[in-house]
């Protein structure tokens, strides 16, 4: 058991309560970024509704008071009315996840209908107006406002601040890789402080990588209302019982703590995920990978719109580079290499040239400095890449000519990573399964390390995105492999 005070890598959630990081029912920082989105949403909406209506007001003056001022009070106060409905502030969701965005984008939706409605019934003519150009005013402002918000908050996070303390309660093996998981990703916000096990130990007797186990599984509840942990993070253990996690909830009833149940399908989550009762019975309901289907179509759709207005976007980019490529050393602008993409198929891939002629045929020469992870061939310093080679690496500009495998079909905007036929041909029937969907010119490995990453984790990324695939999954991946890209991590 733990005793007051004791030292270790982590101060205990008691601790956090003396010294002003936990405090009452929710940590006072949770209060404090609560406060600021709400005082942002509103004076970023009072903004807008503002601007908007002066601008209409301009065009009609002599009724400023009577349409336009009185129509963008209201619509203030809608909005605000249906932020506050939704619970678009509540500090579960605020910081982490899509849900934020989920809800606020909810919150505007209720706002426009009855904005609608409200025109209907009063017979205005300003409505129609105001309607689409007012809140996707608000919602551009709001959501870049959240966003930015949340930038500050995950920095944070990056440096200790502004977590939430977890107890986390199951097997050894389980709770550990909650840890490492948490660990790896301070900017969800959880930091594991305390672990209990069934029988009270950890793999290093009373500490589980370096975190104090505390106590047995059925002493959960007595902790948490001990120390104020805020989440109790459940992971599976034959102890759990559905009477026990049932015992459980009841008795954290009334502690402020959240309860979270790990399910045993650990990789399966997002849209696949369902929970219904049925006779009074909660069940997980897991339903089939999407492959085909109206989604799809869509999918199918953006990405050859997408791929010919990048083209046309980035064309005068791409013949800078292909000049410059030419400049730099002999040899052809382009790369053209055999891949495998949906179903086993073989296409070719188009990359501008970054290393020098007949570089292939050097590759045996170093097969024995390989850094590449599992079945990939890499180098950190490659002789082989040209200067121009390598600052194109760095950015992924060598990247840009795969628009034209996506405009063709052959690849998709986001997806797998596509692999090299001898890849495929050492690859077990598991990880096969990312051969079912298109490759991808970006994906969960580009956002998350990329050549940095082990073998083992970009397989479970490119399974993950497979199992778990959705249109608001592609629609964050595209958004943070700009980010990816400026910074260039593990691009070599």
């Amino acid at each position: 058991m733990r005793q007051e005070g004791l030292a270790g890598p982590f101060p205990s959630a008691r601790g956090r309560l003396r010294d002003g990081a936990v405090s009452g029912p929710a940590n006072d920082w949770e209060q404090r970024y609560r406060r600021t989105v709400m005082t942002s949403d509103t004076v970023a909406t009072a903004f807008v509704v503002a601007g908007i209506g002066n601008f209409f007001g301009v065009r009609d003056a002599a009724n400023w008071h009577e349409k336009w001022g009185i129509l963008a009070f209201g619509t203030e106060l809608l909005v605000l009315g249906a932020l506050a409905v939704s619970r678009s502030w509540a500090p579960a969701v605020l910081g982490q996840g899509a849900e934020e965005f989920r809800r606020l984008g909810r919150s505007l939706f209720t706002a426009t209908v009855v904005l609608a409605l409200g025109g209907i019934a009063l017979t205005s003519r300003n409505i129609k107006l105001w309607i689409f150009v007012a809140i996707p005013a608000i919602a551009l402002v709001t959501m870049t406002e959240r966003y930015l918000l949340r930038l500050g908050l995950h920095k944070q996070r990056k440096q200790g601040l502004c977590l939430r303390p977890v107890l986390a309660a199951g097997s050894p093996d389980t709770v550990r890789d909650l840890i490492c998981r948490t660990r790896k990703f301070p900017h969800l916000g959880w930091r594991v402080e305390a672990v209990c096990t069934a029988d009270g130990r950890g793999l290093d007797g009373d500490h589980l990588d370096g975190v104090p186990v505390v106590g047995r599984l059925a002493d959960v509840a007595k902790h948490v209302r001990h120390d104020g942990y805020r989440v109790v993070a459940v992971t599976p253990d034959p102890h759990w019982s559905p009477d026990r996690l049932q015992r459980l909830a009841w008795n954290l009833e009334g502690s402020d703590a959240e309860m979270v149940v790990a399910p045993v399908l650990m990789e399966v989550a997002g849209p696949r995920l369902h929970v219904d009762a049925v006779l009074g019975i909660p069940l997980l309901r897991v339903s089939m990978p999407t492959f085909t289907g109206g989604h799809r179509a869509v999918k199918e759709v953006v990405d050859r719109l997408g791929a010919a207005v990048l083209l046309v976007l980035f064309a005068p980019l791409m013949v800078l580079v292909g000049l410059l490529v030419l400049l730099d050393s002999r040899g052809g602008v382009f790369y053209r290499q055999r891949r495998v993409g949906k179903d086993g198929r073989e296409f070719t891939i188009l990359k501008f040239r970054t290393m020098v002629a007949g570089a292939h045929r050097a590759r045996a020469e170093l097969a024995d400095r390989n850094e590449g992870a599992g079945l990939l061939f890499k180098l950190r310093r490659d002789p082989r890449v040209t200067r121009v080679g390598t600052v194109l690496r760095r950015y992924s500009l060598d990247e840009l000519p795969q628009l034209f495998n996506v405009l063709t079909g052959s690849m998709s905007l986001v997806g797998p990573r596509p692999p090299l036929p001898e890849e495929c041909a050492a690859y077990d029937p598991d990880i096969r399964r990312r051969l079912l969907v298109k490759p991808g010119l970006t994906g969960l490995w580009q956002i998350s390390g990329r050549s940095d990453l082990p073998w083992e984790e970009a397989v479970r990324l490119d399974l993950r995105y497979v199992e778990d695939w959705s249109l608001a999954l592609d629609t964050v991946i595209l958004w943070k492999t700009l980010r990816a890209v400026i910074h260039g991590q593990g691009a070599y």
